[in-house]
């Protein structure tokens, strides 16, 4: 299978390299960029005027980002390439809106209407019949996670390499795996952000009228309160704050998994079945590849936020 790490210069110039010692690529519905580390042989370049870093796996590009580090070492007789990078969806979690309300807003209006990002498109989506309170300190990706929530239940995720969705899309493809052609099949739950009591202080500052109790949470034998001021993104109804607040803890709280050699071309929203699993919705694809050929390692979440 081809692998190739295609780098753009700052005046555009293309250096593709098909000499790809290993590599490791990320993608999760919880995280708002796909992340790639590689190592590779290089040709002549220079490292500072290197801006954008791709990796192409069977003429499929899964990850297109910006630089966070490029170290170009001269080793062997060859210029040996190590490169760290995140998708240019990543820019929004370092960018800032004015706080404020912002009354009516769509996820078009608050993708198009702020900072022009480079390569970062989104899901068409006019809605406007919610609105969102920034707060100081916030990023445009933690208010798009609150307009998503607000307008489907649900939480944002990247698709294809840097398109920011709100839904799942309405024509997934679909991936069947074989027992013969696994690697390996598994389960997890991680427990680290669960959360068992959550109280949310009124307009006056007083605890005790909004509060929730996850029952899972209690079941499992974890105890934990947490305390907090109103949240101003749920004035309208402030008693859903808890709620959202007890699902974004327990995001990607039970997984399962399976990984096979290759790569098919899955993507967030997809669907998968194999062995008893079947038509689970994509969360997770980890693919990793060195001298001994190419992994894929596919997760589906079971969590409380809506994945339709």
């Amino acid at each position: 299978m081809s692998v190739s790490i295609v780098l753009k210069t700052i005046s555009g110039a293309v250096i593709t390299s098909d000499k790809v010692i290993s590599f490791s690529f990320r993608k999760d519905a919880y995280i708002a960029y796909t992340s790639l580390n590689a190592r590779f042989v290089v040709s002549g370049t220079d490292a500072s005027q290197i801006a954008e870093a791709s990796l192409v796996i069977g003429g499929i590009t899964l990850h297109h980002g910006l630089i966070d580090s490029l170290t170009i070492t001269r080793s062997g007789g060859c210029d040996i390439a190590a490169v760290s990078s995140r998708s240019f969806t990543s820019l929004l979690c370092q960018n800032q809106l004015e706080p404020g309300v912002k009354y009516g807003i769509s996820i078009n209006a608050l993708m198009d209407g702020f900072y022009p990002l480079p390569y970062v498109t989104h899901e068409d989506n006019s809605d406007t019949s919610s609105y969102i309170y920034v707060e100081k300190n916030t990023s445009m990706w933690e208010n798009i996670v609150n307009l998503t929530y607000k307008l489907t239940g649900g939480y944002p995720y990247i698709r294809e390499t840097n398109c920011v969705r709100m839904t799942a899309v309405p024509s997934p493809e679909r991936f069947s795996y074989s027992a013969d052609e696994l690697i390996s099949v598994g389960s997890s739950i991680a427990g680290r952000r669960l959360v068992s009591n959550f109280h949310m202080a009124d307009i006056s500052g007083d605890y005790g009228n909004f509060d929730y109790e996850d029952v899972d949470v209690i079941a499992a034998k974890i105890v934990r309160h947490k305390y907090f001021d109103l949240d101003m993104q749920f004035l309208r109804d402030p008693s859903q704050a808890p709620v959202y607040h007890d699902k974004a803890a327990y995001r990607g709280r039970s997984r399962i998994f399976c990984s096979y050699a290759g790569y098919h071309g899955e993507d967030l929203s997809d669907i998968i079945s194999f062995g008893s699993i079947s038509s689970e919705r994509i969360a997770s694809v980890n693919v990793r590849g060195d001298s001994r050929g190419v992994v894929t390692e596919i997760s589906a979440y079971h969590d409380k936020f809506l994945r339709q």
